[in-house]
């Protein structure tokens, strides 16, 4: 297996597999979205998810939005799927963020944290009581909570209040997403990243580390790895449309990256 580390409780594997591919999340194009959810059938899924374990992975992300993805996942679980899942929470398609953490811990969460963009609002409005609120209903619900963000001041803000067990800290600062303004990725933004999840004494998950695919796998996880925290992992989305071992030859990578460390 690869090496783990505690993580708020849980013994996770330095290398998570992502779930944007699955959902059609590229943050490259239309068509790529597209393409990706036409591949990602429910089987396909299933698979995938299946392959990483015997590769050596033993956590999962996924979003709880993605009809196919949370499907895929009820399933999983239910046939006895021993990934542990994380999952990243909105409330867009619930009526409140307490309902949509409700159903999650439900569904057989391990942990969860709060989507990047209710974040980065919640931030930009200097909103302390939401996000207090939010990782407090989840906390009650006995599993360890986090929060996503695209800007580091935002997670600075978080760690300030002191509410947050974890965070996901994305090396871009691509959250114009979020707000109607199109994807950006600049490679200014990975150092202020990297200094961010050194400063925060939280445990974090470090992500889109390769940029949404522009940026070459090898290269990525070496500079993850020797910039992040001992204490942290990567969580990182595999298409197999694209290559089918994919799996397999990034958790070699890793592997190699960090025995040599």
């Amino acid at each position: 297996m690869l090496p783990t580390v505690d993580f708020c409780g849980l013994k996770v594997t330095r290398l998570i597999i992502g779930a944007n591919p699955f959902g059609g999340f590229s943050h490259q194009s239309k068509a790529r979205d597209e393409e990706m959810l036409r591949y990602h059938t429910e089987e396909r899924i299933l698979e995938t998810w299946h392959r990483a374990e015997q590769a050596g992975i033993n956590t999962m992300i996924t979003n709880n939005e993605s009809e196919n993805v949370v499907q895929a996942v009820k399933r999983y679980l239910k046939e006895g799927g021993t990934l542990q899942w994380i999952t990243q929470v909105n409330f867009r398609k619930h009526e409140n963020m307490f309902q949509a953490i409700d159903e999650a811990v439900e569904i057989g969460c391990r942990a969860l944290y709060l989507h990047g963009g209710v974040v980065d609002k919640a931030y930009a409005e200097r909103d302390e009581e939401t996000v207090r609120s939010f990782c407090a209903h989840a906390r009650a619900a006995g599993v360890p909570v986090g929060v996503a963000g695209h800007a580091p001041e935002a997670h600075y803000w978080v760690d300030s209040l002191g509410v947050a067990d974890f965070h996901a800290v994305c090396f871009f600062n691509c959250g114009s997403l979020h707000f109607g303004k199109g994807h950006k990725f600049q490679l200014d933004d990975i150092p202020k990243a990297v200094e961010c999840i050194k400063r925060l004494q939280k445990p974090c998950i470090a992500y889109k580390i390769m940029g949404a695919g522009r940026i070459e796998a090898r290269m990525a996880f070496e500079y993850a790895f020797a910039n992040i925290k001992s204490t942290d992992v990567v969580n990182v989305g595999m298409h197999r449309g694209d290559k089918d071992g994919i799996i397999e030859e990034n958790v070699k990578l890793v592997e190699d990256i960090l025995s040599k460390r």
